[in-house]
């Protein structure tokens, strides 16, 4: 294939820049602060036969899970020009199911095939299930709200309202959810714009070919990179402290081979699937395992397909990283992809020691509160997740209250916080001392404390606090996280995993763990 390298260069960025594009467009018109604020959202382009071309730099635990999404709804539905299709099931290439994915088709002329689509993602405040935010302690996946299968949200344009309506009716607010819907599809119709552009200005023939030499040209760089890793087979385990309904120290087993510019990683000996949500579905390992190798990656190649395809990824079905239906798997997503990148980093951390940091806080701190708000009399869901401190490495300490590793998102205001719901933020700060200790100090957590001004319903999904991220190279663990409650002055001591029911007054506080240091001191 004859590339020019100066076009290849100006389609990494014309593509890329359309999913930044669609990007900014969720975030101007969602309503939900978890999308407009949090930014809890990805999105990208994909070729017609549904290999990720670019993806905008959204959220890591999207990366190798969106493709697969994309693909089923390829397979499922007949797409025609102006269609929209939605899903959000688990089971077929989804995370959890919050997570909404949107897929429209790029139709050309007089094609009868669509040339391109367009996709994205985004977490919904709440979509059902029992317990508000739809983050609950289940034990199946029936537990934690609707499951929606690739269905057409919109046909050649129209909106499918009987369509809409069912799914507004199993949400406990369905004016959010049909703002942040329509956000999405707004995003999307950017996109496809943007794609017919780009074709209308090369030819159709022309962006096909050069969307496959980025794929081609993100493969030739990924394997360079493994193939400057040395040789060999590393082991490393880490685990899940608890399921939240009686299982504990739950482990994470990997075997990783380095053989020339490929890596296969055998994950078959992690535990067993467990009752509680932490199981993960093999799109969120896929996504893991892809984001600590694209992290490796020093040049500015596009996100894409590509960059899994020297990756071999075996896990056994059943296993806590590839989780069977029904299990329950709302908390998979955003705590076990943290302890999987941690594995993985553990692993090559043995072969690349310079290149790898010590643990980061290895959480998302997942808080959820919901219940009638006294002003409007309507129901309110709020989620979002908390920063932590960063695992230091051989060049620089740890960043403090920042999210890492799988979720990107952004902190949450606290003026917007207070404007949309019946809470408030009293103490919110860097928790100074909780990173590990070394040649470089891992970053610290942050402490935020809630005051509920209505009786509400809160459940947190949380990891790290009973076990310590780790240090590398002789620097120390950070420190752990706390959660407890204050209720009439007494502080009470809560579990890494718990729902509640709170009353006016009561605070909630959550203080997120330290990353580890790097190096002796």
């Amino acid at each position: 294939m004859n590339i020019n390298p100066i076009l290849l260069e100006v389609f990494k960025n014309r593509i890329s820049s359309i999913s930044e594009e669609m990007g900014v467009t969720l975030t101007r018109t969602a309503y939900s602060s978890n999308i407009k604020e949090r930014r809890d959202h990805s999105c990208a382009i994909f070729d017609r036969h549904g290999e990720m071309i670019a993806q905008a730099a959204h959220i890591p635990v999207h990366l190798g899970s969106m493709p697969l999404s994309v693909k089923f709804a390829i397979d499922a539905v007949s797409f025609e020009p102006g269609d929209m299709v939605m899903l959000n099931d688990p089971y077929k290439g989804g995370t959890h199911l919050p997570d909404i994915t949107l897929v429209a088709p790029v139709f050309f002329g007089e094609n009868r095939e669509p040339s391109f689509y367009v996709a994205n993602r985004a977490h919904h405040s709440d979509v059902g299930g029992m317990s508000s935010g739809s983050m609950p302690l289940s034990s199946s996946i029936y537990q934690e709200g609707i499951i929606i299968p690739p269905t057409k949200l919109l046909c050649s344009g129209t909106l499918q309202r009987a369509v809409l309506d069912l799914i507004l009716s199993n949400v406990r607010t369905p004016e959010e959810r049909e703002g942040d819907f329509a956000a999405q599809i707004m995003a999307n119709a950017i996109g496809v714009r943007r794609m017919r552009e780009l074709i209308e200005k090369y030819g159709e023939s022309e962006v096909a070919r050069y969307a496959e030499a980025l794929i081609q040209y993100s493969e030739t760089i990924t394997r360079k990179t493994i193939e400057a890793i040395p040789d060999g087979i590393y082991e490393f385990t880490d685990f899940m402290e608890s399921d939240g309904l009686g299982a504990t120290t739950i482990p994470i087993c990997l075997t990783l081979e380095i053989h020339g510019n490929s890596a296969k990683l055998d994950f078959t000996q992690t535990a067993n699937q467990v009752q509680g949500s932490i199981n993960a579905v093999r799109s969120i390992t896929l996504s893991a395992v892809l984001y600590v190798f694209r992290s490796l990656v020093s040049e500015n190649i596009p996100t894409n397909s590509g960059c899994m395809r020297p990756l071999e990824v075996i896990t056994r079905k059943g296993s806590l990283v590839d989780a069977a239906f029904p299990a329950a798997v709302a908390g998979g997503n955003v705590e076990t992809s943290q302890r999987i990148v941690d594995v993985v980093l553990g692993a090559l951390a043995q072969a690349v020691p310079d290149k790898i940091p010590a643990a980061s806080q290895g959480t998302m701190n997942n808080v959820t509160i919901g219940g009638i708000n006294p002003q409007t009399g309507k129901p309110f869901s709020y989620y979002e997740t908390l920063g932590g401190g960063m695992g230091a490495s051989a060049i620089c300490d740890g960043e403090s209250a920042v999210h890492s590793h799988m979720t990107n998102t952004m902190n949450t205001p606290i003026e917007a916080l207070e404007y949309s719901y019946p809470f408030r933020v009293v103490r919110y700060e860097i928790c100074k001392g909780t990173g590990g200790t070394g040649q470089k100090h891992g970053g610290d957590g942050l402490l935020r404390e809630y005051e509920m001004l209505a009786p509400c319903e809160v459940t947190v999904l949380s990891e790290r606090r009973t076990s310590a991220p780790y240090g590398l190279n002789g620097g120390n663990s950070g420190k752990s996280g706390e959660n407890y409650l204050v209720r009439n002055g007494k502080k009470i001591e809560m579990p890494a995993k718990f729902q509640v029911r709170l009353q006016f007054g009561d605070r909630l506080v959550l203080q997120t763990p330290g990353g580890g240091g790097y190096g002796k001191k």
